[in-house]
C-alpha cells in the first residue's frame, strides 16, 4: 500500500464524520430555507419558494445584518490591536513571572462565567455605571439607544479578547528572536523592528486570531441579548426568535445561509488583501 493511499484510508473516517456532524445539517438548512413557511407547523412546507430570502432585502432586515458586521468587526479589530502587544510581551518576556501572570489572567478570564462577565460590564458601563461618563466623552450619552452598541462593543471585547492573545503568543513565540537581535544591532529602534520584522512575519498568526474573533462576535447569542437592550440585536438574535418564538423555520434558515455566505466572502476578500500585501512585500 502507497504512502498516499495510506494517508486516504486514515484521513477517511475523519472526513465521514465530519460531513455527518457539519456539512449535514448544513446542507439541510439550505435545503429548509427553500421551503414556504407554514403557520402551525414545525419545518417548511411543500414545495420551494424564494420569498425567505426575498423578505431578507427589506430595509428593515439590514439593520440587524448591519448591527452584526459592524459591530462585531469593529470589536474584533479592537481586540486584534489590544491582543497583539500583549501576546509579543508574554512571548518575549524574560521574567517567567510575567509570563505566568499574563497566561493565569487571560485563562481565568476564560473559565470566568460569561453571564457574570456581561452582567459586571452592564453595572460598570451602564447608565448608572461609574464609567458611564466615557460615553459622553465620545458623544454618545449612556442614556441613549447608540450607547447599546457601546456596551456591546465592550461585551464582546472582553469576550474574544483573551482567547485572541493566547492564539498570538503561539504566533510570536514561532518566530525566532534572532531576527529582531539582527535588526537592532543593525541599528534599527524598537517600534521599527516590530513593523517591519515582527509584525510581517505575523501576518497569518494575525489573520488566523482575526478570523476567530470576527466568527466569536458575529455568532455570540448572549452579549446582544443581555447588553443590547432590544436596541442592538445581532442575527442570531432574529434567527432565534424565527426558529424558537414564531417556529418560522425556513426564515431563521435563510438567515442563516445568508450569514454563512457573507460570512465566508468577507474572511475571502481579507485572506486575499493580505496575501497580496504579502507578496508585494516580499518582492
Amino acid at each position: 500500500m502507497s504512502i498516499s493511499a495510506l494517508y486516504r484510508m486514515l484521513f477517511a473516517p475523519g472526513l465521514l464524520i465530519l460531513a455527518g456532524l457539519v456539512f449535514a445539517p448544513l446542507a439541510l438548512m439550505a435545503i429548509e430555507s427553500f421551503r414556504p413557511f407554514v403557520g402551525g407547523q414545525i419545518g417548511g412546507g411543500a414545495g420551494w419558494t424564494l420569498e425567505n430570502y426575498l423578505e431578507l432585502i427589506s430595509p428593515s432586515y439590514a439593520y440587524y445584518f448591519w448591527d452584526t458586521v459592524s459591530v462585531g468587526f469593529s470589536a474584533s479589530a479592537v481586540a486584534m490591536l489590544l491582543a497583539t502587544p500583549l501576546a509579543w510581551q508574554a512571548a518575549r518576556a524574560r521574567r517567567s513571572a510575567t509570563r505566568v501572570l499574563i497566561f493565569g489572567l487571560l485563562v481565568s478570564l476564560l473559565f470566568l462565567s460569561l453571564i457574570a462577565k456581561l452582567y459586571a460590564i452592564q453595572m460598570t458601563w451602564g447608565p448608572t455605571g461609574p464609567l458611564a461618563f466615557i460615553g459622553t466623552l465620545i458623544g454618545i450619552p449612556a442614556r441613549s439607544p447608540r450607547y447599546a452598541e457601546v456596551q456591546v462593543f465592550v461585551g464582546l471585547l472582553h469576550f474574544v479578547l483573551p482567547l485572541a492573545t493566547l492564539m498570538m503568543i503561539g504566533t510570536f513565540q514561532n518566530i525566532s528572536p534572532r531576527l529582531e537581535e539582527a535588526a537592532t544591532s543593525l541599528g534599527a529602534p524598537r517600534w521599527r523592528v516590530a513593523i517591519s520584522v515582527t509584525l510581517p512575519l505575523a501576518v497569518p498568526g494575525l489573520l488566523a486570531a482575526f478570523m476567530i474573533a470576527f466568527a466569536m462576535c458575529i455568532s455570540n447569542f448572549v452579549v446582544p441579548l443581555i447588553l443590547g437592550r432590544g436596541v442592538v440585536l445581532f442575527t442570531t438574535n432574529l434567527m432565534y426568535t424565527r426558529f424558537s418564538d414564531v417556529a418560522d423555520y425556513p426564515s431563521g434558515a435563510a438567515i442563516g445561509v445568508i450569514m454563512l455566505a457573507l460570512v465566508a466572502t468577507i474572511i475571502y476578500a481579507m485572506t486575499i488583501v493580505v496575501r497580496r500585501l504579502v507578496a508585494a512585500d516580499a518582492h
